[in-house]
């Protein structure tokens, strides 16, 4: 069993420039096959966009995805663990507020992120969240 975030969070960041568009971070989201990217300028975490932020808070309002930027809609200072945090700790954030996914962040940079199935895996393999979290996607669903 994992005993700090760095033994279970995904080391890759995606991210996007705090001016690109909805239409160009939602791109990058289909690309990569994820839900949300974190919004970066000058190496720093400004904020984490989810697909659930474009629809709810652009395209449902009537904005234009091609025009409003990721910085607009993103959640800004989100909640963050370090890599060096224990599991015990990322699991109590996401609790305390409510979200599936952490930034990992070290010395304002993030370098990871650590997911609700990152920790199910770690913490209980057998667990029906352990295992649908380590399913590979239908092609074409989402």
């Amino acid at each position: 069993m994992a005993v700090f975030v760095r033994e279970v969070m995904t080391p890759v960041v995606v991210s996007v420039r705090p001016d690109a568009s909805l239409v160009e971070a939602a791109q990058l989201m289909r690309a990569q096959d994820i839900g949300d990217v974190l919004v970066a300028g000058d190496g720093r975490l400004i904020g984490v966009l989810t697909d659930r932020d474009i629809t709810l808070r652009a395209v449902a309002n009537g904005a234009d995805p091609l025009t409003v930027s990721a910085e607009a809609v993103c959640t800004p200072d989100p909640v963050v663990v370090g890599p060096d945090d224990s599991v015990a700790v990322a699991v109590a954030v996401m609790r305390e507020h409510a979200v599936r996914r952490l930034p990992v962040v070290e010395d304002g940079h993030a370098i990871g992120m650590v997911s609700l199935g990152d920790l199910a895996i770690s913490e209980n393999p057998d667990s029906a969240l352990a295992e649908i979290s380590r399913a590979a996607p239908e092609p074409g669903a989402g």
